[in-house]
């Protein structure tokens, strides 16, 4: 018998949605009776979300001022990346000595039917990465790897929907996951573990220059 999802569980995934998403906005605060109103819930399990929210950095609490959504910061941009980087190309590495071919045949449908541009927008490239990434995750098969790097994973996806317009490059994305896919059902970890560190690296440089107002 399937056990009932806790609702501080599904307050959680409904407000980092929101969070995610922008609906949210960073900076904006946090209003939990409109939180209770909107998802038709009682101020526990809203509660008792934000505090786990707060944790993974997406909320921030100010005492004798309220709780707001966590400011995008250019600094806060490579300090992710300091962190992510290596993270990444580790999952990566164990993935291709761990993950099975049920792991390879789902990520097929991810890197061989968007061939091209024009299939991909904005949310469903975000979409894309972030199941292309969490199979990665899942056949690492270490939970302690896994609960770290997810969390960075969806602060990074916030960053992509606030700066993705701007970015362009779906091609791009398409192609690197396609060569560490390759690379990973062919169980060649250390080169899937570069193709990861290039494909993070040149996405988050594209970020930057963005954020700093020079890309082209």
């Amino acid at each position: 018998m399937t056990r009932p999802i806790p609702l501080s569980h599904r307050a959680y995934k409904k407000i980092k949605q929101m969070i995610v998403t922008l609906e949210l906005p960073p900076g904006s605060v946090i209003d939990e009776a409109e939180l209770q109103e909107a998802l038709k819930m009682g101020r526990t399990p809203i509660r008792e979300a934000l505090k786990r929210l707060a944790l993974e950095s997406l909320v921030s609490i100010v005492p004798r001022r309220g709780m707001f959504v966590t400011n995008i910061g250019v600094n806060d941009l490579q300090r992710l990346l300091e962190v992510r980087l290596d993270l990444e190309t580790l999952a990566t590495r164990l993935a291709a000595s761990r993950g099975t071919q049920e792991h390879w045949k789902r990520m097929e449908q991810l890197v061989v039917e968007p061939t091209t541009v024009g299939e991909v927008n904005y949310n469903s490239l975000i979409h894309l990465d972030e199941t292309f990434h969490e199979i990665i995750y899942e056949a690492a098969d270490n939970r302690f790897l896994h609960d770290a790097i997810t969390v960075l994973l969806t602060l990074n996806e916030r960053l992509w929907y606030y700066f993705l317009p701007e970015m362009g490059g779906f091609q791009r994305t398409i192609d690197d996951h396609r060569l560490i896919w390759e690379s990973l059902k062919s169980g060649d970890g250390e080169q899937a573990a570069a193709q990861m560190k290039r494909h993070i690296l040149s996405s988050q440089e594209k970020l930057h220059s963005v954020v700093l107002g020079d890309s082209p």
